[in-house]
């Protein structure tokens, strides 16, 4: 049985039984080539999917899933949902009603090249690194890949599928120049799999790991912050999602509460989530529960405009859905990102002050609900608007809210970054931030 039979077969099911359901069908598939000394060290290809439901029963919400698609299995799986929906205590849970929304791919012929060309990618990433004397140990250079699709319908008339994913080179390796060594990592992300160049990434590598060589230790102070955007991508991923998010503002864990309509960052920092971004690593055209995709501005100019919605989180909040709506085929329901991203602005002078160029621990020293944070960077000291030299062996801290009220300029080049889910950003500029070091 097909996922799209499945779907038909428990929304079936479910119009006889009088049973409210929504059918998330998923199949994910990922590829990982990696090479290491001149050699394909380890290729894997995992492909993973199956089938959830959501039953509401009297108000009452349960869920269940299978990877088995035989009708026994899909029996079960109804039969299942509708008793975890009544031993639920909670009423009030509900499936939106919609309509067609069409099958969309949003991928194409992107990873279609074959599979020795993927191989050859990753060695040539590493031969690239290789020809500077100053690379000491690769560690690893990676070809991977991720392709998902979704099929969704329910009995309150939804109905749409859609396919996305992208191509990844990434490497870790370690530079060293006399007694100092350091290690990095870079990647490069595309829709496309001709659109990666090895030997552009190997690049980006040898030169932003390479001007942190004979790094000083930085003196403990107060100084003017200039976050690279893989930094401030990696520091908005972790902290401003999770203030953002309805779901957690109405567990009561978001210091944005209550502030909608009021200013929250500096005037020139706005902050977006577009689902429709053409080409966006994360696009979709609709979200889990089926509502369509569409921008929302989450902070505009400073002022907190909306909270990130599903269709739950908008009915008690007495709020419009902004169609943030998440869930896997094992999961629950609830509310994530697409393409996350700061408008850029007018550009970044650095004069005086520290360039923070990677952030490290945020699972650690960064505490999104209290909004402070403590972590170790690494960085270059700039000087007279001239980079003066690299530092390292310090820690930045501050609290989010009040470092995006301290935003004093933005750069005019967004950069994605895939670590902290798929986030852009610009270099940001903060007045000032304190700084623990020697």
């Amino acid at each position: 049985m097909t996922f799209e039979e499945a779907k038909d077969y428990l929304l079936r099911k479910a119009r006889e039984l009088g049973l409210e359901l929504e059918v998330l069908a998923a199949k994910n598939r990922e590829l990982a080539v990696q090479a290491r000394e001149g050699r394909i060290e380890e290729i894997t290809q995992a492909n993973q999917g199956g089938v959830g439901v959501r039953a509401v029963v009297a108000g009452k919400t349960g869920y269940a899933y299978t990877e088995e698609l035989t009708p026994e299995a899909l029996d079960w799986v109804l039969q299942e949902a509708r008793e975890n929906a009544l031993l639920q205590s909670e009423a009030g849970g509900f499936l939106p009603v919609g309509g067609a929304l069409g099958r969309h791919d949003l991928l194409g012929e992107g990873l279609s090249a074959p599979l020795e060309q993927k191989r050859q990618k990753a060695l040539d990433l590493e031969a690239g690194l290789r020809v500077d004397p100053r690379v000491k140990q690769v560690q690893m250079t990676r070809y991977a890949e991720h392709e998902t699709q979704a099929i969704l319908g329910s009995t309150g008339g939804v109905s749409g599928a859609f396919r996305n994913g992208y191509a990844l080179l990434l490497t870790n390796a370690v530079m060293g120049e006399g007694q100092s060594l350091k290690q990095g990592y870079e990647f490069e992300l595309a829709k496309e799999f001709h659109a990666l160049e090895p030997g552009r990434t190997a690049q980006a590598f040898l030169q932003n790991t390479g001007r942190l060589l004979g790094a000083r230790p930085l003196k403990t102070g107060r100084y003017r912050a200039y976050f690279e955007p893989k930094a401030f991508a990696q520091l908005l991923g972790t902290m401003g999602w999770f203030l953002l998010s309805a779901k957690n503002v109405l567990e009561g864990k978001s210091l944005l509460a209550g502030k909608i309509g009021q200013k929250v960052a500096s005037e020139i920092f706005t902050l977006v989530d577009d689902p429709t971004l053409p080409g966006g690593l994360a696009s979709r055209p609709f979200d889990a529960e089926g509502t369509p995709s569409r921008r929302t501005v989450l902070i505009e100019r400073g002022v907190l405009r909306t909270f990130a919605h599903n269709a739950e989180t908008a009915r008690k909040m007495g709020a419009e859905n902004t169609g943030h709506a998440a869930r896997s085929y094992k999961g629950v329901l609830g509310v994530a990102p697409t393409n996350l991203f700061v408008e850029p602005g007018q550009g970044v002078r650095p004069d005086r002050g520290v360039v923070i160029t990677d952030l490290m621990g945020l699972h650690a020293g960064a505490n999104p609900i209290s909004g402070e944070f403590s972590l170790q960077a690494l960085g270059l000291w700039v000087e007279g608007g001239e980079v003066a030299y690299p530092v390292e062996n310090f820690t930045v801290a501050g609290n989010f809210l009040e470092l995006l009220s301290r935003i004093t300029a933005l750069g005019t080049e967004l950069e994605w970054n895939p670590m902290m889910g798929i986030v852009g950003s610009p270099m940001v500029e903060v007045a000032e931030l304190s700084f623990a070091g020697a």
